[in-house]
């Protein structure tokens, strides 16, 4: 074959490959279905870190899909408030949620393992073992038996340990604190005598302004700032040993994500977990100014003292193996955590902590 004869022949092959990718769009677009979903947020739109991760999936998706599945965002309280967000999922109401699960475990404490309980593991830690340990699959197994589908869509990280109108030195000083909590770490803190309130987010400034609670747990210095903490109770305390790493759910109605295309529903748990990372990254960058601006603004900020986290410590495990006792489930999911736990701590020793350890050195010698 002469060069001119094939030139000629490929050309023409070109263009009708170039002609069947055009023809083939129609059926791309009978791919992507158009679906209209909305999404109960359990978060203000003023916490733009928190709340704004149900705005970044939307827009994952929505991209993802040309404009052909759309998730529409509604803030806490505009369809319903935000501690029921999970329910309006199970019930239909909404398609979706984003939410953090542990604010249902009065219904039954397994809804808390999957975010966060005292003393488990932070943000890197609870990734692993959601995406790599199972932890995904166990707390999908629970969230069926609720009507619901869910996925990491956000994490804040190790949080705060909260605001407190007066200074907590000892155990002693929890004696009768009313303080809003999330999750069932409320049920850890009342055996120190703490009153554990669980109040959404938009309510604690009023409640702590008034006086009705005495100290209240957020998440982070960003959205602590949002909130005006600092200017109704001062003493800032940390950690919040009760959320090391805090994981946010979008949680969908189980019929719902069944009823998706098969390339929709993978969509949605890679949307997922871009949402996941992207919550925390913007947390890490976030915070760091914003604890110099609360520090300026006139928080006191303080550890809590190793005898109440010793208190604490004890005492959440005293309530976990009551919880292991009589819930079967939750003793399923917690043993896969444990067992975690104890080998993710023992590496974090090593390089993790040393490298840490050596460069938060150098920045309190000025040297960074």
């Amino acid at each position: 074959m002469d060069r001119r004869s094939f030139i000629k022949k490929a050309g023409v092959a070109g263009v009708g490959g170039a002609a069947s990718a055009v023809l083939a769009a129609p059926a791309l677009a009978q791919s992507n279905p158009k679906i209209n979903w909305r999404l109960a947020s359990s978060f203000p739109k003023s916490l733009d870190t928190i709340y704004g991760g149900a705005e970044v999936l939307s827009k994952y998706v929505s991209e993802a899909t040309d404009g052909n599945f759309q998730i529409q965002v509604f803030a806490a309280g505009e369809i319903v408030p935000g501690l029921q967000a999970a329910d309006a999922a199970s019930a239909g109401t909404v398609e979706a949620c984003h939410t953090v699960s542990y604010y249902y475990w009065g219904k039954d404490p397994v809804w808390a393992l999957g975010a966060a309980v005292p003393f488990a593991l932070n943000a890197r830690g609870m990734n692993a073992w959601q995406y790599h340990g199972g932890g995904i699959d166990l707390f999908n197994e629970f969230l069926a038996t609720q009507g619901l589908i869910g996925y990491p869509g956000g994490n804040t990280g190790v949080q705060m340990g909260g605001w407190f109108r007066k200074e907590i030195k000892t155990v002693a000083d929890l004696q009768g604190l009313k303080m809003r909590i999330g999750g069932f770490a409320g049920k850890v803190v009342e055996r120190l005598g703490v009153v554990p309130q669980q109040i959404a987010g938009g309510d604690i400034y009023p409640a702590l302004e008034k006086g009705t609670i005495d100290a209240a747990e957020w998440t982070t210095p960003y959205d602590d700032e949002k909130l005006g903490f600092v200017k109704v109770a001062p003493y800032y305390y940390y950690p919040g040993f009760w959320e090391g790493g805090p994981t946010v759910h979008a949680l969908f109605n189980k019929a719902a994500f069944e009823g998706l295309p098969k390339n929709y529903q993978s969509l949605l748990r890679t949307a997922c977990q871009a949402t996941d990372a992207d919550m925390l990254q913007k947390y890490d960058w976030l915070n760091p100014p914003a604890i110099k601006r609360l520090v300026a603004a006139g928080a006191k900020l303080s550890p809590f003292s190793q005898e109440i986290l010793s208190a604490c410590f004890d005492a959440a495990n005293e309530v976990y193996a009551e919880m292991e006792a009589s819930n079967p489930t939750f003793k399923k999911i917690w043993d896969s955590i444990k067992a975690f736990r104890g080998e993710y701590y023992l590496n974090l020793q090593i390089a993790e902590y040393n490298y840490d350890t050596f460069m938060m050195l150098q920045q309190r010698a000025n040297k960074l």
